[in-house]
């Protein structure tokens, strides 16, 4: 049976048409500038859109509208939910309250699109990368990893749909496009380097935090995929009044199953999904600590801003995780919960490349 490459087609073109209004921007602010310049001006505008798509991606999974056209790349076989009006009247009249209707399968197509614009982006800044490559501008290695990583990321992002919101499929479209960010953060720094001074000790200390945060956003994306947020619905205590009620960690952290089974044929335990929580919560004090120890040893070696920077993400991160629970997951909460923590990875990241700029000068 031949594939029809319609709706594959048809929604790049969609996302060449997103990705043009940014792109006309750029050109026009920064024409005048130097290629450096202009080249990080294109990293930079690639790695907003690319956090906006991730908070966007973030309002998709939390309105259930993850299935909202449950075949990939189009909805039902077409570029847009306008051609598929029959079908998801259809789904919709059947499960009113169901995964398909026509408010989610815009937000998963609108979604699509936003994808489809930052891929065009990444096309993009990967052949500038490479024209300017002669002139010791581009960074065509770093710009190639990125296209790459952008294509594994559309392959997940298929595999979502597809494998009907598999949680480990779904935690890992997520991390992969927290990734994508920081691979285009690393690349903004090392075309305009801003070099910070700081011991090593301190140096050795960000990047076992760094490592820390991003296990513990791996924990947040397991909460969230599995639905698990409101498994501890008081603080300090979780449930019950009980600070560490019964919890099944074997179950809540096998990997590969399928949502709400426990990879053996029944459902999933409430037990497990504690577990999970408990997981995420016992990380974040871990992580909120170490990121007092960092803002503190980067204000010792003069370096205030960034520790502003840490301790109000820190502050940020404790304040839309306690909502989560407390308010019962509003919307808004959980949206900035996982937009922050998108943002501090990219702060942590931004400040280690600029750190390793100034090391490189020390000994240079």
């Amino acid at each position: 049976m031949l594939i029809d490459w319609t709706p594959l087609l048809q929604v790049a073109l969609l996302g060449a048409a997103v990705a043009a209004v940014p792109l006309t921007w750029w050109h026009l602010r920064a024409a005048k500038g130097s290629a450096a310049a202009r080249l990080r001006a294109l990293t930079v505008l690639t790695a907003f859109l690319t956090f906006d798509l991730i908070a966007f991606g973030a309002f998709t999974r939390l309105t259930d509208s993850g299935l909202g056209c449950p075949d990939w790349p189009g909805c039902y076989g077409q570029a847009s939910p306008v051609g598929a009006q029959a079908h998801i009247a259809a789904e919709q009249a059947a499960r009113p309250t169901g995964p398909v209707t026509h408010g989610k399968a815009w937000v998963e197509m609108i979604h699509r699109y936003l994808a489809a614009g930052v891929g065009v982006l990444c096309i993009v800044l990967c052949v500038q990368n490479w024209r300017l490559r002669a002139g010791g501008v581009g960074r065509p290695g770093l710009a190639a990893l990125t296209l790459g990583w952008v294509v594994l990321q559309g392959a997940f992002g298929a595999l979502t749909v597809t494998m009907k919101l598999f949680p480990a499929i779904v935690s890992l479209h997520l991390l992969f496009g927290i990734g994508l960010l920081l691979l285009l953060v690393v690349q903004a720094e090392a075309l305009q380097p801003r070099p910070l001074q700081a011991s090593s000790a301190l140096r050795a200390g960000l990047w076992v935090l760094l490592a820390a945060v991003v296990l513990q956003v791996s924990l947040g994306g397991w909460v969230s995929t599995n639905y698990a947020v409101l498994a501890c619905d008081e603080f300090p205590s979780c449930r019950g009044g009980s600070l560490w009620p019964d919890a099944d960690f074997a179950g809540g952290f096998t990997l590969w199953r399928e949502l709400g089974t426990d990879g053996r044929g029944g459902l999933l335990s409430f037990a497990a999904l504690i577990a999970i929580h408990l997981a995420h919560r016992v990380g974040a004090f871990v992580v909120l600590a170490g990121l007092v120890w960092a803002g503190l040893r980067l204000r010792r070696e003069g370096l205030t801003r960034p520790a502003a920077w840490l301790w109000g993400l820190a502050a940020w991160q404790f304040l839309s995780g306690l909502s989560n629970v407390v308010l019962g997951w509003p919307l808004v909460a959980a949206l900035a919960h996982t937009s922050g923590a998108a943002a501090l990875l990219a702060v942590l990241v931004s400040l280690l490349a600029r750190l390793h700029a100034g090391r490189r000068i020390r000994y240079a």
